[in-house]
């Protein structure tokens, strides 16, 4: 699964949590949006199966701990052997993948290094938010994440600062997650513009550690619009507690998303409001500063 490698790192190893999810939530120089922003159709997307079987291959490979040759990728992804090989090289000639001739494994390569470096170079967004990121970690000892919502399917990690605290949450960048789980996913049902069709159907996939209802998210979104900001307590991973803000761009549509994340009942009442409004600050100064029409 795909899913983003949370842990908890107490000194020593980390235990892992399976799935990932991240928010952020608050409106283009305003306190409150006075309208969610209308359903979008989903967008047409004409299919090109080498494109996306190479993806799955280098997704594939990218969560996988351990090389793999033609027949286990291929038995994984159900492609034909004779098609993944012919991708595989393909893709071997462009330095994205690696293969040992003695072991006949593929592992990724070198190449997807250089594009990574080349997407955080030219990041606006990666650039803008990180010192702000290190300091909320320093000032308030929470993880602070900066998240760029892909689309109703994946949100992903593309800036973070973690805590200097012995006990804390780690996160990695690059990691992916379902968009709409978690605090960031009410803020995706809220600003990103989806029908709750679209919503529902992705929400029924979801896992929760404390499983909510589709209607009680929907509550839980309808608040997050109002208020600007979302939060899980708990849903999600047990013990852990998300406060996410969005960033909106000039049309009022989810771009990204600021988070702080920590233990559940790490910051007092009085601690996680006025971070909240921290938070809130901060994504309409990015907001404007990213997406202003002057």
């Amino acid at each position: 699964m795909p899913w983003l490698n949370l842990a908890i790192l107490q000194g020593g190893p980390a235990t892992s949590w399976c799935g990932g999810a991240l928010p952020g939530s608050a409106p283009h120089m305003t306190t409150t949006p006075k309208s969610p922003p209308a359903p979008r159709a989903e967008p047409r997307i004409r299919p090109v199966p080498a494109v996306t079987r190479a993806i799955a291959i280098l997704r594939l490979l990218g969560r996988t701990r351990q090389p793999m040759n033609v027949k286990s990728i291929s038995d994984e992804l159900h492609l034909v052997p004779s098609t993944c090989l012919h991708i595989l090289r393909a893709l071997t000639a462009e330095r994205l993948v690696s293969f040992d001739p003695e072991s006949k494994r593929y592992k990724l390569g070198a190449g997807i290094l250089a594009l990574a470096r080349g997407v955080m170079e030219t990041d606006s967004f990666s650039q803008t938010i990180q010192p702000i990121l290190d300091d909320i970690a320093r000032k308030w000892k929470v993880t602070a994440i900066g998240v760029e919502v892909m689309d109703l399917d994946y949100i992903i990690v593309t800036a973070l600062a973690n805590s200097q605290l012995p006990f804390r949450l780690h996160v990695d960048i690059g990691s992916r997650f379902p968009a709409l789980i978690s605090a960031s996913g009410r803020l995706v049902g809220a600003f990103g513009g989806h029908s709750k069709e679209a919503l529902k159907a992705k929400f029924e996939t979801l896992r929760w550690q404390k499983p909510l209802s589709f209607p009680e998210w929907l509550e839980e979104v309808e608040l997050a619009r109002r208020k600007g900001h979302s939060s899980d307590s708990g849903n999600y991973i047990g013990g852990i507690t998300l406060i996410a803000v969005p960033v909106l761009d000039a049309f009022g549509r989810l771009t990204h998303t600021i988070v702080a994340a920590g233990i559940l009942n790490q910051l007092s009442e009085d601690d996680v409001q006025t971070l909240t409004q921290e938070l809130k600050a901060h994504a309409a100064k990015v907001s404007s500063q990213m997406y202003s029409l002057e």
